[in-house]
């Protein structure tokens, strides 16, 4: 198997060092090293339960980490999320993370990027911008807390199952978003179940498997290899 070839220390933008976390005392993640670069998508793979949420919850400062560390921009990760969205991280969780009672612009000024940006990425949502987001499809809440967050431009973006919810069409444009954000100097790590349609414009991934990552290669091995990984790592 081809290896990565290992990251120049000042590109690493996320790194998780023997992370182990989990809820209760109990670990979910077990011995995790991962890293993400400036200017790559690395994208996080694995069957329902293998830990790749809590993966991104710990990392994001959501999540009890019991050993290990993690370092954001070159330095240990301190505080829970509000204090790593300051220092340039954004996070879009599978329950999307707006605020139901505001309306769709309300929702979008609260994000650190323009108002303009965040539409500009998502023209879908400018007929609906009045609209309370509460009262948007889940398709379309998930459009809105990606648009915010990539128009913030940051430095790291987690987004857990981007395409929960959303058309292939609406998929493609989503993930190319992503990709442009990574071009655009952003290190993303993404938790998607469809391996195919992520692994086009991602550069690197991670397979976990038990909490533990079980394989990890170029997204263009995986892509050649989809079969084998598929029925060796992402059956349930």
């Amino acid at each position: 198997m081809t290896v990565p070839p290992a990251p120049s220390p000042s590109d690493v933008r996320l790194a998780a060092r023997g992370l182990c976390a989990g809820y209760g005392g109990v670990p979910v993640v077990r011995d995790l090293d991962l890293e993400v670069r400036a200017g790559e998508v690395v994208v996080l793979l694995g069957p329902n339960g293998a830990g790749k949420t809590t993966t991104l919850l710990a990392l994001g400062g959501e999540a009890t980490v019991t050993a290990g560390t993690v370092e954001l921009l070159g330095r240990p990760a301190r505080g829970r999320l509000d204090h790593r969205v300051r220092q340039g991280l954004a996070f879009v969780p599978e329950e999307r993370g707006i605020f139901r009672q505001l309306s769709v612009v309300e929702n979008l000024r609260i994000g650190r990027g323009t108002l303009g940006a965040a539409l500009e990425l998502a023209p879908e949502l400018v007929e609906i911008r009045r609209r309370r987001a509460g009262l948007l499809s889940g398709g379309e809440q998930q459009i809105l807390a990606l648009a915010r967050a990539i128009a913030a431009r940051p430095r790291v973006l987690l987004a857990d199952e981007l395409s929960l919810g959303l058309a292939p069409r609406v998929v493609g444009r989503m993930l190319t978003a992503v990709r442009r954000a990574a071009d655009g100097g952003a290190a993303v790590l993404l938790v998607e179940q469809h391996a195919h349609q992520v692994l086009a414009i991602a550069d690197r991934g991670y397979v976990l498997k038990g909490g533990r990552i079980a394989l990890s290669a170029p997204a263009a091995e995986l892509r050649d290899r989809i079969d084998e990984v598929e029925g060796a790592y992402l059956a349930t």
